[in-house]
């Protein structure tokens, strides 16, 4: 064997494999590998208000609850939790536990469930491209609060409560690209712990174009292009420590763009 082909198959052994084309690795964050889709980026311009823990109740209520989201910066300190759900720790404590899946679509869902640790290790991948939302598996929202108890108890939630409602966990790990297609219900709270998600909202009195069974990144690539300006939505991207609050029965759709650990709080 010629010494140059012997050691270009040396060094091919020590270089990873590329991944497909449409991801690409680019850290660890919490043992959450970040993959990212060439197709599923930030937005170019952030249409949702940030603001900072200087805000006061008062102003929340006047500014906000009612009338249109907003991100909330440093509102808590959640570092805490944050180590609690690093992969390590959430296989170690809840890896044999079930878990349900739903379909990722709009108006029907339905579920699956399976341990813990095969979702992390079979499911939590890249979303395909191809696939329905019908056919997308996604874990969010239908959490055992007996098992998950523990962890929600060292999950600080932010300070601002809308009147005559009462909070709700939903925790959720998802995969880079996946997400769930527009839909609607009451007032909440949406934190990333690790990695990013992207949101898209519309105010009630405006309904978005969607295809229910179909993905957000495929409303994403096929529909959001081609959008005249007035009717694009409020978006924007939230990364580990913001809050998104958005209020009673405004559409949104989200988009994890990488792989994604988070919770939200339903105001009911």
């Amino acid at each position: 064997m010629a010494l140059c082909t012997r050691i270009l198959l040396i060094l091919q052994a020590f270089i990873p494999l590329a991944l497909p084309e449409q991801t690409g690795y680019t850290e660890t964050d919490g043992g959450w590998h970040l993959y990212h889709y060439s197709a599923a980026q930030e937005e170019e311009r952030c249409t949702v208000e940030r603001v900072d823990a200087s805000l006061t109740y008062a102003s929340f209520m006047q500014q906000y609850a009612y009338k249109s989201p907003v991100i909330l910066q440093g509102i808590t300190d959640n570092s805490e939790f944050r180590t609690l759900c690093s992969k390590q720790r959430l296989l170690q404590e809840y890896g044999e536990r079930l878990v349900r899946l739903s379909t990722a679509n709009t108006y029907s869902y339905e579920k699956l469930d399976i341990p813990f640790r095969e979702y992390v290790e079979h499911y939590l991948r890249p979303q395909d491209m191809n696939a329905l939302g019908i056919d997308t598996l996604y874990f969010f929202g239908d959490n055992n609060f007996t098992e998950w108890g523990a962890l929600f108890e060292k999950y600080t939630p932010p300070p601002f409560k809308i009147p005559g409602t009462s909070g709700a966990y939903s925790f959720g790990i998802a995969g880079s690209g996946t997400g769930v297609p527009f839909h609607w219900h009451g007032p909440g709270y949406s934190e990333v712990i690790y990695g990013r998600k992207r949101w898209f909202l519309y105010p009630p009195d405006k309904t978005p174009e969607f295809n229910p069974n179909r993905t957000t990144l495929s409303w994403l690539l096929d529909t959001y292009p081609f959008l005249p300006e007035e009717d694009r939505p409020i978006e924007c991207t939230i990364r580990p420590g913001e809050v998104l609050y958005f209020p009673d029965r405004w559409w949104h759709a989200t988009l994890n763009l990488d792989t994604s650990v988070f919770i939200s709080t339903f105001l009911g």
